[in-house]
């Protein structure tokens, strides 16, 4: 899974992507003049593989893990080239999600772009950006299909669900908010559209706010993502990367005093996995202990490709044991005496937290 940090400059895009990621990047190196994305690996939280780790006590723990990218921020008019413009763009065409870093917390020291906090205003001038970005493309590509001297029935086809596109933007709308079918989505494949990405917002609040539970225009952002049916996460995204940075005791009596119930990255990973349809099965024994994400619905011989190409060739059956049954009774002799381990053959539907170990033969 891979997401794009995206936002305004100066609403702590970069400072996510180090609590996320255990980086250290300077905060201030976009504003410096900085262009380059910045890339990293966040490891997702998981007391599912720390139980499997704690019993096993394998040579290898290896958790799921999200790519990161952090880009500059947007200004009015990237998408026609100014500030970093197309570079920016070029960055996240190929993301799964993108998750947009809105700020509310209120720093004399650090000057919000547009002047004064206001999420709500923020949240347009990005959509207007990635909006404007794909009409360039699809007034493009509708131009060469209508110019063309022979137009395909295929050609036909993609027309109507640009057209049908190009009329959604042009009323503001995200291609993402369009409900297409997943027929026109497959048209649209090769075109990665910025406005087409799953989006989920992120609030970066500062101390006061967490506590007071309030910020600026929260009604009215809550109410949007409702009615745009897009995650809302609230972070405090300094406090966090500053409380990670305490030993372990201090550690647990600041995330107390500041009522902190869930890390950032935890929240991100959860709602990115469910918001994306994933769900990961694992993997347990002495040499590693492992989670393998995959989407919902895989069935038993897909996901054992996850692992080798050649156990999906070879598969036999699924050995399938629910954790929940292994945490509750303690060992895997106790889960197979109860009769709660099942052989399962290559259609069954992997859930997530199945434990499995794939019989196959190459």
């Amino acid at each position: 899974m891979k997401i794009g940090l995206i936002g305004l400059p100066s609403v702590g895009k970069t400072t996510l992507f180090n609590l996320l990621t255990g980086s250290d990047i300077e905060v201030s190196g976009f504003s410096k003049g900085k262009v380059e994305a910045n890339l990293g690996i966040a490891k997702i939280p998981d007391e599912r593989i720390d139980f499997l780790a704690e019993m096993y006590n394998p040579k290898k723990t290896t958790y799921a893990t999200i790519e990161v990218i952090d880009v500059p921020g947007l200004v009015s008019g990237s998408s026609t080239g100014k500030g970093v413009g197309n570079q920016f763009l070029d960055n996240i065409r190929k993301v799964d999600a993108l998750v947009h870093v809105l700020r509310a917390f209120e720093n004399e020291g650090v000057i919000h772009d547009e002047g004064s906090i206001d999420p709500m205003r923020d949240i347009q001038t990005i959509n207007l950006e990635l909006l404007f970005a794909d009409l360039g493309v699809i007034e493009n590509r509708i131009g060469r299909i209508q110019t063309s001297k022979k137009i395909t029935k295929e050609n036909l086809e993609e027309l109507e669900v640009l057209k049908k596109c190009k009329e959604g933007l042009e009323n503001g709308l995200l291609i993402h908010n369009l409900n297409l079918t997943e027929e026109e989505n497959e048209l649209l494949k090769t075109f990665s559209f910025l406005s087409e990405k799953p989006m989920i917002l992120v609030v970066n609040m500062d101390e006061n706010q967490l506590l007071e539970k309030e910020y600026p225009a929260k009604d009215g952002l809550i109410k949007y993502a409702q009615s745009v049916n897009t995650p809302l996460i609230e972070l405090c995204i300094k406090t966090e990367l500053e409380i990670n940075q305490l030993d372990p005791e201090d550690r647990k009596i600041f995330i107390e005093d500041l009522g902190i119930t869930e890390s950032g990255i935890d929240k991100l990973s959860k709602t990115a996995y469910d918001y994306l349809g994933l769900v990961s099965f694992l993997t347990a024994g002495q040499d590693e202990v492992r989670a393998w994400p995959i989407r919902k619905n895989t069935a038993a011989k897909k996901a054992a490709g996850k692992i080798h190409s050649d156990i999906e060739k070879g598969f036999i059956r699924a050995e399938v044991c629910k954790f929940r049954h292994l945490k509750e009774l303690g060992s895997m002799n106790k889960v197979k005496e109860k009769g709660l381990a099942t052989l399962e053959g290559k259609e069954y539907i992997v859930e997530d937290g199945d434990i499995i170990n794939f019989r196959f033969n190459v």
